[in-house]
């Protein structure tokens, strides 16, 4: 999704891969679920994708253009590691405020321009990660709007005064938003389409956003600023981009990561050392209302089961 949030608020292996999978369980809360990947892979492994996947913030920018704010500490670099691919075996080309017709045309950002995104397949490639969409739906001004109402809203007594708990669904309307995301459903079968045509030998996996918000709508008014309705209003709304996602990958013949499962008890209103996506206000490194390190890991860890159950 869009970094302008920071102004105020997507068997991988080719014939002959081996790969090893050991699964271990630490105490306490940790950003890595224990998963230890050994392997020996051809690759090559690309990465497409916005700023859920670039990962803007988390530790020092890596790649061109520097627009794009990609993460050393991203998913795709997390996966790349785990399974041994370096140099040319490995392009991460995600760039934040990307949408779907990025993937296809280039992309202008503030530093520069980033080439579109499937250039970057090619018939050796092996692996690809897709995560796209919410800009598509215009998912980070919509938090934005939310937030600047969810102010108003504790402002004025928070229900005291007026009972309305969700002006920012109002104003949005639940059946627009629904059709921004059939419509970026509909552009993501006809990539899905042309990511196979370019690598017809690569295992394609869509990645899901991870939950932004909780189910109980009352803890997270301090965090986020919304008012209770709203929270659930966008709460929704990313279960349907979710949903839309995964039929979407079903229907083109290509693997889904369902990433908001795991990290549900994770999300922007929990605790600091447990929450993978941060707050309006980040407390570790990363973008606001964007995964930080320990999302991007949990992210990697999801991206390399679903690697591994398709053995």
């Amino acid at each position: 999704m869009k970094t302008s949030v920071q102004a105020g608020v997507a068997g991988l292996l080719a014939c002959g891969t081996l790969l090893t999978v050991v699964l271990a369980t630490r105490d306490g809360d940790d950003s890595h679920t224990g998963v230890t990947y050994s392997t020996t892979s051809k690759g090559p492994y690309v990465a497409l994708g916005d700023s859920y996947t670039a990962g803007p913030g988390i530790t020092d920018p890596t790649g061109t253009p520097t627009g794009c704010d990609r993460s050393a500490g991203n998913y795709p670099a997390l996966v790349a590691a785990e399974l041994g691919l370096k140099g040319g075996k490995f392009r991460d080309v995600s760039c934040s405020g990307a949408t779907t017709s990025d993937l296809t045309s280039a992309q202008h950002t503030d530093n520069g321009t980033n080439p579109p995104q499937l250039r970057a397949l090619s018939s050796d490639t092996r692996l690809v990660t897709v995560g796209i969409g919410g800009n598509d739906i215009g998912f980070s001004s919509m938090i934005k709007r939310c937030v600047a109402m969810g102010a108003l809203y504790q402002l004025t007594g928070s229900g005291k005064y007026f009972t309305e708990d969700a002006p920012c669904a109002r104003q949005a309307g639940s059946d627009a938003v629904t059709k921004k995301i059939t419509t970026a459903g509909d552009r993501l079968t006809r990539i899905l389409t042309e990511v196979r045509r370019r690598a017809p030998e690569a295992r394609v996996y869509v990645v899901s956003y991870p939950a932004i918000l909780p189910t109980d709508s009352a803890d997270c008014g301090r965090e986020m600023s919304l008012a209770p309705g709203d929270v659930t209003f966008i709460r929704e709304k990313e279960q349907q981009l979710n949903t839309t996602l995964r039929q979407q990958a079903s229907k083109a013949g290509v693997a889904y990561v369902d990433t908001y499962t795991p990290s549900a008890d994770h999300n922007a209103c929990t605790a600091k050392n447990t929450r993978w996506i941060e707050p309006l206000v980040p407390d570790s490194p990363a973008a606001p209302v964007h995964p930080n390190a320990r999302g991007e890991r949990g992210m990697a860890d999801a991206v390399l089961r679903a690697v591994k159950s398709a053995l």
